[in-house]
């Protein structure tokens, strides 16, 4: 399954960074296929492209803010959850939003 996700965090650093990784590290367990951009400190990194954003099956927000741009998220398939969730269980956080999107 094709999946965008953006991380974004309060404090714009460790977390967010952190959450990317988790997310990475559950589709790469699971079989998918993900991308993700970073929204921190550092302004937005890897910035997902439109046709991305269109493929995409399932949107994640990994964030406990609000992120830039958001606009460009029309789809139904957009789930939110906490960056922690995706520090301290990466992949129970995924299957979490795969299920919340209807697809498990």
């Amino acid at each position: 399954m094709k999946i965008v996700a953006i991380t974004a965090c309060g404090a714009g650093i460790a977390h967010t960074y952190m959450a990317a990784e988790g997310l990475k590290k559950a589709a790469k367990a699971t079989g998918d296929e993900i991308r993700v951009e970073i929204q921190g400190a550092m302004g937005i990194e890897y910035p997902l492209t439109k046709k991305e954003i269109d493929e995409a099956a399932l949107i994640i927000f990994a964030t406990n803010i609000g992120i830039r741009d958001r606009d460009r998220f029309s789809k139904n398939n957009i789930i939110e959850l906490d960056p922690g969730e995706f520090i301290a269980n990466p992949i129970k956080a995924f299957q979490k939003a795969k299920k919340m999107a209807g697809f498990e």
